[in-house]
């Protein structure tokens, strides 16, 4: 059965696209076929699969979401460093959402064009824009699961409430098979008194659905985007490619059923 992973925060800077390439990645690394999609217009995805030049591409995801007759298979690109595909992404996204706000069934146009490709990937992993904008929307409602990449910062936690609320409305709206499959802290500082009493808190707040798993900070993943590789082959023995491959073996392990819905979110 196909899973589709939106990797969605409404905050930049908290590692959103570091997850989702190295989601991809070592899922991909875990021997599923996977299908990663750059969903965001700074394209960082995209560069971050190696593809150094993504404004000079003919088409990508824009392309993809506003022309009925540009099919998703059009504008795949193959990784073979990670051993997957990927839909890309460039700054042309940013009007997506402006072209796509007059058409029937906008919210579900994501969804309709990945449909064919269902057979053909195990997982596919959604990097979502920094945003709770139409692109996203669109993310969700393609989605079997999210995955909430959570700063260990007040700011970050702070955020989680907007967040919650758009996830419910998809959920009754628009997607009621949509599960929160966990919340990921990244850029921990386990030094730092700051990032544990936050940790401390969400957990408390929010229980099981944050993963036992941290993103530690480190100067590798800033790296990573220039080789354009996943920290799995760039640093394959750091503590971020042992994070990233420990929450590969959970998702494994967690079927879209079993995750928790949004109705686990406090209050």
């Amino acid at each position: 059965m196909l899973r589709t992973i939106a990797v969605a925060n409404q905050k930049g800077g908290v590692g959103k696209t570091t997850s989702a390439v190295n989601i991809a990645a070592a899922l991909a690394e875990a021997g599923q076929r996977v299908l990663g999609v750059d969903l965001d217009p700074q394209g960082h995805f995209t560069l971050n699969m190696g593809y150094r030049f993504p404004d000079e591409l003919d088409q990508t995801i824009y392309n993809v979401l506003v022309d009925a007759d540009v099919r998703a298979e059009d504008v795949l690109i193959h990784s073979d460093d990670m051993h997957l595909d990927y839909l890309p992404a460039n700054i042309e996204l940013a009007g997506a959402e402006l072209q796509l706000v007059t058409e029937i069934g906008r919210e579900s146009v994501l969804r309709d064009k990945l449909e064919p490709l269902a057979g053909s990937y195990d997982f596919i992993v959604i990097d979502c824009p920094p945003s709770l904008g139409l692109l996203c929307i669109n993310a969700l409602v393609a989605s079997t699961e999210v995955i909430i990449p959570l700063q260990c910062e007040y700011f970050g936690m702070k955020g989680m409430e907007q967040l919650q609320r758009t996830i419910r409305r998809v959920q009754d709206k628009l997607n009621g098979s949509l599960r929160i499959a966990g919340i990921l802290p990244t850029i921990y500082k386990s030094r730092t008194l700051h990032s544990q009493e936050v940790l401390e808190h969400v957990r408390e707040i929010y229980g099981d659905l944050v993963y036992d798993i941290t993103v530690d900070a480190s100067i590798r993943f800033a790296e990573t985007p220039l080789a354009g590789l996943s920290i799995l082959q760039y640093a394959p023995s750091s503590a971020g490619a042992r994070a990233y491959r420990a929450l590969a073996k959970k998702i494994l392990e967690q079927s879209p059923a079993a995750a928790a819905a949004p109705s686990g979110f406090a209050s």
